[in-house]
């Protein structure tokens, strides 16, 4: 079965590793006994399904969350059943591939108008006026 990230790309979830482990925080008596958290793991690095420039920007949004393997480790351990934590991982895992699909906007260089040149040399202005009241001034006194 296919994940749709994007219209031109989806994960299948076979290529999706999951890990169960014992999780911290709420869990009353079957905290040490159930194994409630989720590890997630997608290999970004051989997967095909993802683009290259895809791959480029979520290694850039995943940081961390991407190991020496190329391997994608998205933790969840928010609630208290496992099939909860593992459609928060999913989720979690979706909405890091739809952001990393997007094509960043592009940025053109601009220059400031001339109004905000004249604001900026009347600041530097009154900043070096302020600092110069605040010189002491050595008077002789005859």
């Amino acid at each position: 079965m296919n994940i749709w990230i994007a219209p031109n790309f989806a994960i299948d979830e076979e290529e999706l590793q999951w890990d169960f482990v014992h999780a911290n925080g709420p869990g009353g008596q079957n905290v040490n006994k159930v194994s409630s958290a989720v590890q997630l793991r997608l290999n970004v690095l051989q997967n095909e399904a993802i683009p290259p420039e895809v791959k480029g920007r979520l290694r850039r949004l995943a940081g961390k969350r991407i190991n020496a393997n190329g391997e994608l480790i998205i933790q969840a351990h928010r609630y208290r059943t496992q099939e909860q934590n593992r459609r928060e991982a999913l989720q979690r895992l979706a909405a890091l591939l739809q952001k990393a699909a997007q094509k960043p906007k592009a940025r053109y260089p601009t220059q400031p108008s001339p109004a905000a040149r004249q604001e900026r040399l009347n600041a530097k202005r009154r900043r070096s006026q302020l600092k110069a009241l605040r010189q002491k001034w050595d008077w002789e006194i005859e």
